[in-house]
């Protein structure tokens, strides 16, 4: 890998890890690439404040149109780029929505995946490769904490697709010498998370309760226990992995696990509100099948990455109320809603 302006490809760059990971990326003196697919609307929000940043003026940003189920414009694109470190961020990446789009899911999650790799593998390109496993590999979790050797029990299309995409670069890893790994990332948040995820639908409404903007909540199930920690410290982790001697996968989680209804407790308490007097139960986001618990053992990557979490679960819920408060401030007055960017 070049010492001077090294190269990086990401895909999902307009995601919430993927614009979190740019900034990390830039701020490292890297040229950053990234790959989004071309729509009627623009959807780089969350990376448009790069283009502005004085401090940046020693690394650039490119961003070029494509799509994980295109394999003539991946190869293109490295062949053209020539990235020092590949970043496979982008998939479908709702749980709930890839029991309603399977095949997509699978396409774009799991098949884009091996086009990636096996684009390495033809054209001679062959940077260091992180692929975004997730925590929902372990599903119906078969020991708790999870770690690197826990077995994995899927419990969604979108976990299925995970596991393939998971196997398949360990296998390329092992069958062509490739420089690839897996991060298997816990449940991590901010406040550029998604509307459609769970803790930031709970923190933007607790915005737009509080400034008189909305009145209910529809959730599923609240007694699911999940990790979370905070996105911008696991992107980091992501890039220690490339940095690595050696190739290898990771388990990165806090080691601590709570609930949908104490994320309730804390998000609805910061601003003063009862959560139990807007949240109504609807089935209709409740999964086919549940994955109950998740808590990972993030021992591996202290070890040998010396990496760990420092946000805690209670700072973190603090950090996304107060944007999204923000947000509804700007709401409120008649401002043009942008979404939360800290």
């Amino acid at each position: 890998m070049s010492d001077e302006n090294p190269r990086a490809l990401v895909t999902g760059i307009t995601g919430q890890d993927g614009s979190y990971l740019a900034e990390l990326l830039l701020s490292k003196g890297y040229e950053v690439h990234g790959i989004i697919r071309r729509s009627s609307s623009f959807n780089t929000q969350r990376l448009d404040h790069l283009y502005q940043d004085p401090h940046q003026t020693d690394a650039r940003l490119y961003l070029h149109y494509g799509d994980l189920t295109d394999s003539s414009v991946l190869s293109r694109l490295l062949l053209e780029i020539e990235p020092d470190e590949i970043y496979n961020l982008g998939a479908q990446s709702h749980v709930r929505t890839s029991f309603d789009l399977p095949e997509y899911t699978a396409e774009v999650t799991g098949l884009g995946t091996v086009r990636l790799l096996d684009a390495m593998r033809e054209t001679g390109v062959q940077p260091r490769f992180y692929q975004a496993s997730s925590s929902e590999l372990y599903g119906k979790v078969q020991e708790v904490p999870q770690t690197e050797t826990t077995p994995f029990y899927p419990r969604s299309p979108y976990a299925c697709a995970k596991a393939y995409a998971f196997h398949v670069t360990r296998n390329y890893r092992e069958a062509y010498g490739l420089f690839a790994v897996n991060g298997i990332l816990f449940n991590h948040e901010s406040p550029r998370r998604g509307e459609t995820f769970v803790t930031r639908k709970i923190t933007r409404a607790v915005g737009r309760i509080k400034l008189g903007l909305q009145e209910k909540l529809y959730l599923g199930n609240l007694d699911a226990r999940r990790d979370w920690g905070y996105a911008p410290e696991f992107v980091e982790a992501m890039w220690m992995m490339l940095q690595a001697e050696t190739p290898d996968d990771y388990v990165i989680a806090t080691g601590e696990t709570h609930s949908v209804r104490e994320f309730l407790d804390h998000a609805f308490g910061h601003a003063d509100l009862d959560w139990a007097e807007h949240v109504e139960l609807d089935p209709r986001y409740e999964r086919p099948s549940e994955v109950d618990l998740l808590i990972g053992d993030p021992a591996k990557a202290k070890r040998e990455l010396d990496w760990e979490p420092r946000v805690k679960f209670a700072e973190l819920v603090r950090i996304m109320v107060e944007a999204d408060l923000e947000v509804a401030r700007r709401e409120a007055h008649g401002l043009t809603y942008q979404g939360a960017s800290t």
